[in-house]
């Protein structure tokens, strides 16, 4: 993709609802609670949560969001990256490394240097440099693959 522009959405507030509503579709978790996080991280000056949006033109195409927790018992590992989704047919661009890559730097520059994420990958997340720590129970007593990312100095 030539022009693919990565925003906070704190900058790019009138499409919180559209946003929302992107990651709904994705993922089944209630748009509302989508909002609910949105609208804190929009409306507070707290570091997390945040959510970041890929446009390509006007079109929301790629996306994620970062949380204290991702629904695990982990509570000790924080904050967590989640929602990650490219759009299919945006896939296989290195959307999601770059948008990885923008938000462990934004979060280094906020102070925060370590992240963590779930997910049932297995070789994808270690491709973009993150480390896997091990398995980890989700709130439905699910295993899933928890991994880091620490931001060097």
């Amino acid at each position: 993709m030539k022009n693919d522009r990565i925003f906070n959405l704190k900058d790019k507030r009138t499409l919180k609802e559209p946003l929302a509503e992107f990651f709904h579709s994705k993922w089944q978790i209630p748009k509302e609670e989508y909002l609910t996080s949105m609208n804190q991280a929009c409306n507070h000056s707290t570091i997390i949560p945040s959510w970041y949006l890929v446009l390509d033109e006007d079109k929301i195409i790629a996306g994620a969001g970062v949380i204290e927790n991702d629904f695990h018992q982990r509570t000790d590992l924080f904050p967590n990256v989640c929602a990650l989704v490219v759009e299919k047919d945006y896939r296989g661009q290195g959307i999601a490394k770059k948008l990885l890559n923008h938000i462990c730097q934004d979060m280094k520059q906020k102070g925060i240097d370590t992240l963590y994420l779930i997910t049932d990958h297995a070789s994808f997340y270690e491709r973009l440099g993150w480390e896997y720590i091990g398995n980890i129970l989700d709130n439905d007593q699910n295993e899933v693959r928890m991994y880091q990312h620490k931001e060097e100095s």
